[in-house]
């Protein structure tokens, strides 16, 4: 096995519980250190898809394909020698642009500038049909089960050209099997639609209003994904008899719940995917509901352990503990609160801008409100920010707002599709 980046899990919690109490939340923090290069012949291997899309809209204005095509062509520059890609054009149908043949190639000077090359004579032309471009994806993939499998799928317009139960089947053929980074151009796109795709596929959504901007996002999303050093992470959580595990969720550095992914691994334990990681960290909100006990008793809630294949690579206990001194059972850890906050947050953005789509304002007006008070309070800045073009704020410590009457569609899905990204807790608030 080639050398592999030195984890360690960490778990914030408060473990007393008052009498009767059975609810036990903790925040996992898994950080990864010392990360070797992924690439053929030195480590784990890499492959790379890159999928534009090059439907008709593309081309209004032409500056939106020009720039897709700098953004793919300096993505394949990022490229280390030995990376496995390919290079895919979306519309009604996926078709091979660089190799031609429905197959990875290693990178190298020579086929960097021959996909290059075949990037520059793409032309806009036809409908949008994301699942068959995934779907492609995925055959390529196939070829490169082990390793670092990452794409990068740009578009500009919504999935008209298949039905929704398409796009949901090709999406559930993908899971596991490639990790895909989705991002936006412009503001004709649906954020949920794309939401659900990078959702699904562990990878990150973004929206990029100005076509000019898409170089310098693909070069930073092609160095994030040659920066990883191990693929198929995964979190396994062991809970005791009669307990059951409520939720994990991801909440660094983004809102993304795992529990629908899990998969058993016997009677009291299951995975949750993580997906490829270099040196990073992230942190994992997890919830157990445990049979109440006696004052004084301890017990372990969740046993948390990271696993690189079958190898644990990190491990964790999750404590609950029964006291009568109310003290120290009200006390709310500062992590556990913090990235409460920071998922309500999300929610509350979300539900807030579809009841102001749907007319209802009072609805609108009292979850972005909620939203301005949950950021102000966190310091999330970012989305703090990105609420003011929404809404006028009166009081950001109460979250007295007003709605705007107009409002730029841009800013309202910039908003949108940075909802679920979060911050970490304040300097001294654990």
């Amino acid at each position: 096995m080639s050398e592999q980046p030195d984890f360690s899990i960490r778990i914030d919690q408060n473990k007393f519980l008052p009498q009767g109490g059975h609810e036990v939340h903790a925040i996992v923090t898994v950080e990864s250190a010392g990360a070797p290069v992924a690439a053929t012949g030195t480590g784990t291997s890499a492959a790379e898809v890159i999928i534009i899309d090059t439907s008709g809209s593309m081309d209004y204005p032409r500056n939106k394909m020009t720039s897709a095509i700098k953004a793919a062509q300096a993505a394949v520059d990022t490229l280390r020698d030995g990376v496995n890609f390919a290079i895919v054009s979306g519309s009604s149908r996926a078709t091979m642009v660089y190799p031609r043949a429905e197959e990875l190639i290693p990178a190298d000077a020579h086929t960097r500038a021959e996909a290059k090359a075949a990037l520059s004579r793409l032309t806009a032309t036809g409908g949008t049909a994301m699942g068959a471009w995934l779907t492609l994806a995925g055959r390529l993939f196939a070829r490169h089960p082990d390793g670092i499998r990452h794409a990068i799928l740009l578009t500009d317009g919504k999935n008209q050209h298949e039905s929704p139960e398409q796009l949901d089947a090709a999406v559930a053929q993908a899971v596991g099997r490639f990790v895909c980074d989705c991002r936006g151009v412009g503001t004709d796109w649906e954020v949920a639609e794309l939401r659900k795709v990078a959702s699904a596929l562990l990878g990150s959504l973004d929206m990029v209003a100005s076509p000019e901007a898409l170089e310098a996002d693909f070069r930073a999303m092609t160095e994030a994904a040659m920066g990883k050093a191990v693929a198929d992470v995964a979190l396994r959580v062991w809970t005791p008899q009669y307990a059951k595990l409520r939720f994990v969720k991801q909440v660094l550095p983004s809102v993304e719940d795992l529990t629908g992914r899990r998969a058993d691994v016997d009677e009291r334990s299951g995975d949750y995917p993580l997906g490829a990681w270099g040196s990073e960290s992230r942190d994992y909100h997890i919830c157990v509901e445990v049979p109440a006990g006696e004052v004084g008793r301890e017990m372990r809630a969740a046993w948390v352990k990271l696993m690189l294949g079958d190898q644990v690579v990190a491990s964790g206990n999750v404590l609950a503990e029964w006291t009568d001194d109310e003290a120290q059972s009200t006390r709310i850890n500062p992590k556990v609160a913090h990235y409460t906050g920071q998922a309500e947050l999300a929610e509350n953005i979300q539900v807030g801008l579809q009841a102001r789509k749907d007319g209802d304002l009072d609805t609108a007006t009292a979850r972005l409100g909620r939203a301005v008070a949950l950021a102000h309070q966190s310091g999330n800045e970012a989305i703090a920010s990105l609420l003011g073009k929404v809404v006028d704020v009166d009081d950001p410590a109460t979250g007295r707002v007003r709605l705007r009457k107009d409002v730029d569609k841009a800013d309202e899905m910039s908003l949108d599709t940075r909802s679920t990204k979060t911050v970490r807790t304040r300097r001294g608030e654990g």
